[in-house]
């Protein structure tokens, strides 16, 4: 299910498969220049015109999309990397399986302990004029979204596994269910592009800090 990494070959006397992934280090910068760009923006109001048309044209959609959208946003739960790391560990992709659980503690101190410090947005229960609320939180900091982080996270930390469909896939498959939290009423498009861009920060992050630990066992495992 999880390829060695893409470009990987034989790993050297020493039991290393050393970081051959040229995607890694682009994404990282594109998720910090991202990072700081949407929090300045959810900072200063700078794009909450564009914001509250992007959010209505998605939050107005018909309601018969409620199932599938509530459905598509729980990938994005906190518990989501642990499913990853278990499903990992089985095929003994030792990297993986740390990557997505350190995923966890590094999305709630980026998000709650500095992204919300920063930056106290409310949620569009507040902010907006007259939203759908389908069954999401009315209260606290909406920027950024944290379904976002985790979706965008995993969906980076698996890029370096997965042929170009696979990752193409894996990012489809992250916008659509952090659009789906427009749609439910839990946050605006600025809200989640902020998450998406710091999911791929971090995603970016751990897996180039894990490309320096050598491989953790057998030939393949530390893939």
């Amino acid at each position: 299910m999880f390829p060695n990494r893409r470009g990987d070959t034989i790993p050297d006397p020493r039991g290393r498969i050393a970081p051959r992934s040229t995607i890694t280090p682009a994404l990282l910068v594109a998720g910090a220049v991202a990072t700081v760009t949407t929090t300045w923006a959810a900072a200063t109001g700078a794009i909450d015109a564009a914001d509250r048309i992007g959010f209505r044209a998605m939050n107005t959609l018909p309601d018969s999309l409620f199932g599938p959208m509530w459905l598509l946003q729980t990938t994005g739960v906190l518990a989501a990397p642990a499913v990853v790391a278990v499903v990992a560990l089985l095929f003994r992709r030792y990297r993986l399986t740390a990557a997505s659980m350190l995923l966890i503690p590094a999305k709630l101190i980026l998000e709650r302990e500095v992204l919300k410090e920063l930056v106290h947005r409310p949620r569009p229960a507040v902010s907006m004029p007259d939203p759908v609320l389908r069954d999401v939180a009315t209260t606290g900091d909406a920027f950024p979204s944290g379904h976002a982080v985790i979706l965008f996270g995993i969906a980076t930390v698996l890029a370096a596994y997965l042929p170009t469909r696979g990752c193409v896939v894996a990012f489809v498959v992250a916008t659509l269910a952090a659009s789906a939290r427009i749609y439910l009423g839990a946050h605006t498009p600025l809200d989640v592009l902020g998450g998406a861009a710091a999911g791929v920060l971090l995603g970016a992050g751990i897996t180039l800090v894990l490309d320096r630990i050598p491989a953790f066992g057998s030939r393949g495992a530390g893939s």
